[in-house]
């Protein structure tokens, strides 16, 4: 398929070369079909944002590349599994929202003008926390990469929660994940589940950082344009 328009620009939409169908991240491994997902559409951002409110994420293909990160959570065990089935339940929230509206700026415009925006359930507080499952992986990537001897992956993975996740958890929650971070698999493990070796994780895991940081940023910058806090 070709790919996917994924902006808006002025009332127009802005198509890709090939046509105006998302493509499917190809036939590589969940690591690489994250990181060309990610990287269509930071290339995206970059090419078309002029800084203004004058270009907007279309939300199925956000959507869409979203819901390739699932695997992620499935393959770190049941020290995730919280994350894994909040994150799966607001990306899928949000994509039979895309029959609805078409960008995401339209999503958290609706919340805002009928002040649900952090109401539980809203979309834009559907969003607020898939963007925080991204940077949770995001994270999560850039402790793995430290040093082998450094970091444990759980030592890894509970750095990562304790900086994006723990602060907007309950006590109960936050106890729970802890608990759950020894039955997580060890570093071999996980790149067994991914069909990775060390250098090619590595090679793609970068590729994600560097990606999913400005979707991360787009989507802030759209609660920050709004003057909604991000503290929640």
């Amino acid at each position: 398929m070709a790919l996917f328009s994924y902006f808006s620009s002025n009332g127009r939409s802005v198509e890709m070369e090939n046509g105006d169908e998302y493509e499917d991240a190809g036939t590589g491994t969940a690591l690489s079909s994250i990181a060309d997902a990610f990287e269509e559409i930071t290339d995206l951002i970059i090419k078309h944002d002029d800084g203004g409110d004058s270009v907007d994420l279309k939300l199925k293909p956000f959507c869409d590349a979203c819901s390739l990160v699932s695997v992620l959570f499935g393959c770190l065990g049941i020290a995730f599994k919280f994350a894994e089935m909040e994150y799966t339940s607001k990306v899928r929230d949000l994509t039979e929202a895309s029959e609805r509206f078409v960008t995401l700026r339209n999503v958290v415009d609706y919340d805002l003008g009928n002040n649900t925006v952090k109401s539980p359930g809203s979309l834009t507080r559907n969003l607020r926390r898939v963007r925080q499952g991204l940077d949770l992986i995001r994270q999560l990537f850039q402790n793995f990469l430290i040093t082998k001897e450094y970091y444990s992956l759980k030592e890894a993975a509970s750095s990562a929660y304790q900086q994006v996740c723990a602060p907007y958890h309950t006590w109960a929650v936050r106890t729970a994940v802890s608990a759950g971070m020894c039955a997580l698999p060890s570093r071999d493990q996980l790149l067994l589940n991914l069909n990775e070796t060390e250098p090619s994780a590595a090679k793609e895991m970068r590729r994600y950082i560097k990606a999913s940081l400005p979707v991360i940023t787009y989507i802030d910058n759209l609660y920050i344009s709004r003057g909604i806090t991000l503290d929640w």
